[in-house]
């Protein structure tokens, strides 16, 4: 029976725990709640007390639920841990609340039990109704552009064919006098339209910068919105390390550096969503250097070594120390991860991944990402590069992933002046070519 002060500590835990701003929940395997803090039952409009031992399905949306199913739980169940994911909860009142979830899968001595922080992100759909408005408007502009073009294309041939008309009857020129003059007023009208659509193409322009400005906005609100909490869970977190408000026990002060991890890790986790917006608007800046490739690869194959060997597969690397590219150091070790983590989704148990080196021509090194895995069809290998897109060759074990990564790594490579490519045969493994500009030395 625990005496009184590790019953005092336990209550300071949970009342830290209920007063942190930001949810808690954890559940088993079976998705029964086990635990949940205060914050995330006011989030839903419920008193704490009715949700524990309640199926986690209930309360989300229905396309909460689906992700849980297809997305979340397998994800969790794989990897041990899920990040940064947008899941939407069913409030008491029936709306939605839109939030972003961590979650961390672990064995206690009940079995294995899900914990999950959940921040709620009350402006994100606002501004993203207005970016989808302005992006809408600034494809509607473009189109009308692209109109206007094609008008101004007709009306200068038929100018062309009006000044070889004009040549051909300078010798009847006494008698086409009133056919000139019917021609000039033709000229003067199309004149007046050509004036008005440049009118059109200049308010289509001010409406594309309105959608640029929106989205810088967007970025800009996202960023506080998200920043700002999380900030301050450090601070509150760092001055009860510091003992400003009483003494910190050691189970006290582990659970604070756990708290302050994870605030940490959720920064990262915000960054890293500003900057794929970033992407998407051209906005993103590449630090270039030249620097060997050996270096790049020696720093990512640690951080996925042990997923490779507990899938059970192999892995090596040859890149020579003296093959150096020029390029975004930081951006390229991201499309490495990218696309080891790939191979080892798509190689089964006994595989293997390599990564080798070598030189296209004068301008471009190469790093060739090699596996042994199912395969693409030829048929499908072109859109694998598309954002979302997951090709299914019929195997029925399921591989979890947005489709994000092989489009975001793309954009990178092409971003630095290189290109991502690959080929592929089906039942014989994948090798995906990542081109960089090659230092000149």
């Amino acid at each position: 029976m625990p005496d009184g002060g590790e019953q005092a500590q336990d209550s300071i835990s949970a009342d830290l725990i209920d007063r942190i701003p930001c949810g808690v929940l954890s559940f088993d395997d079976r998705g029964t709640i086990v635990a949940l803090n205060a914050t995330l039952a006011s989030m839903l409009g419920y008193e704490r007390g009715v949700l524990a031992g309640r199926q986690v399905e209930t309360l989300l949306t229905v396309a909460g639920r689906i992700f849980l199913q297809t997305h979340l739980f397998p994800l969790v169940r794989l990897q041990g841990r899920a990040e940064e994911m947008f899941v939407l909860f069913r409030h008491k009142d029936g709306s939605d609340v839109g939030t972003l979830l961590n979650a961390v899968r672990q064995e206690r001595d009940d079995g294995a039990v899900t914990d999950c922080a959940i921040m709620e992100v009350r402006e994100r759909r606002k501004f993203e109704d207005a970016l989808v408005r302005a992006r809408q408007a600034a494809e509607a502009a473009n189109a009308a552009l692209q109109e206007r073009t094609k008008e101004v294309e007709y009306a200068n041939e038929l100018l062309e064919q009006q000044t070889v008309e004009l040549e051909l009857q300078q010798q009847q020129l006494q008698e086409s006098t009133a056919e000139l003059e019917a021609q000039g007023e033709e000229m003067a009208a199309i004149n007046d339209e050509l004036m008005k659509r440049t009118q059109d193409l200049e308010h289509a322009r001010t409406v594309a910068e309105d959608a640029n400005r929106a989205k810088s906005q967007f970025l800009a609100v996202m960023s506080h919105e998200l920043r700002t909490p999380l900030n301050a869970i450090g601070g509150y977190a760092q001055l009860i390390d510091l003992g400003v408000h009483g003494p910190v026990t050691a189970a006290q002060r582990e659970a604070l550096s756990r708290i302050v991890r994870s605030q940490r890790h959720l920064l990262s986790l915000i960054n890293e969503v500003l900057n794929l917006a970033r992407i998407e608007a051209g906005h993103v800046e590449y630090a270039t250097e030249d620097f060997p490739l050996s270096d790049a690869v020696s720093s990512v194959m640690p951080m996925v070594e042990p997923q490779i060997a507990a899938a059970g597969l192999t892995s090596e690397s040859s890149v020579p120390a003296e093959m150096m590219a020029r390029a975004d150091r930081e951006k390229t070790q991201q499309i490495l991860i990218n696309l080891l983590t790939n191979a080892l989704k798509f190689t089964p148990s006994g595989g293997r991944i390599s990564v080798t080196a070598r030189q296209d021509g004068d301008e471009h090194v190469v790093l060739d990402i090699t596996d042994s895995g199912i395969g693409i069809p030829a048929e499908k290998l072109d859109s694998v590069f598309e954002p979302f897109v997951q090709v299914d060759v019929g195997h029925t074990r399921k591989r979890e992933g947005s489709g994000l990564g092989l489009a975001i790594s793309r954009d990178l490579a092409r971003g630095m002046g290189g290109d991502l490519r690959a080929r592929s045969e089906l039942g014989r493994g994948s090798t995906f070519s990542l081109f960089l500009p090659r230092a000149q030395r």
